[in-house]
């Protein structure tokens, strides 16, 4: 009854060795060796990522290991493990102090605090990383860093965070209300 054979890799285990060589070790080849010879990364929002093992390393090594503020918090939320699929359901916090290309490609630091949920859905062939999907509301980041006004538009910023971590942070259906 859902149960995992024990001959059956851990790959919750496995994608925090593969997070952990990324955001603590920032080890590029460990990182790697946690991944398929053909995987893929897409963050979905903004379409950056890799395709291949070329191409994966080339986005990590270039854009994504060892490119995100000092300051970044990672808080996980919930976590569903099946037998071939890990998703996460995270809170990223930082400032943006640096370039951020697999985020916001273009943008300039603006010094601004974010607090931004994030979904990360990992598949998994042979106990590696054979794809990442990361899911995030660019428009909450845009307000954020003060490159889009809410003010006439349904979408919030940093509120969305506070919500995933504590459901009473804000009051739900704000929007709504504001339209009557």
């Amino acid at each position: 009854m859902g149960l995992v054979p024990s001959d059956h890799p851990d790959i919750g285990a496995v994608f925090d060795d593969h997070v952990a060589a990324e955001f603590v070790d920032m080890d590029l080849d460990a990182t790697m060796a946690t991944m398929t010879d053909d995987p893929y990364v897409n963050h979905v929002p903004v379409m950056t990522g890799g395709v291949g093992f070329e191409g994966v390393r080339r986005f990590y090594g270039d854009h994504f290991i060892g490119k995100w503020p000092k300051d970044i918090e990672i808080t996980p939320v919930s976590r569903t493990v099946g037998e071939d699929q890990v998703v996460d359901e995270l809170v990223l916090s930082f400032t943006h102090d640096i370039v951020m290309d697999q985020l916001l490609p273009g943008i300039a630091p603006t010094g601004r605090h974010v607090q931004l949920p994030f979904c990360v859905v990992v598949r998994f062939e042979d106990g590696k990383v054979a794809h990442e999907h990361i899911y995030w509301d660019q428009a909450s980041l845009l307000v954020q860093i003060g490159l889009l006004d809410p003010a006439d538009l349904p979408v919030t910023g940093a509120e969305q965070a506070w919500n995933v971590l504590d459901p009473r942070a804000r009051p739900l259906n704000e929007l709504i209300r504001a339209q009557r």
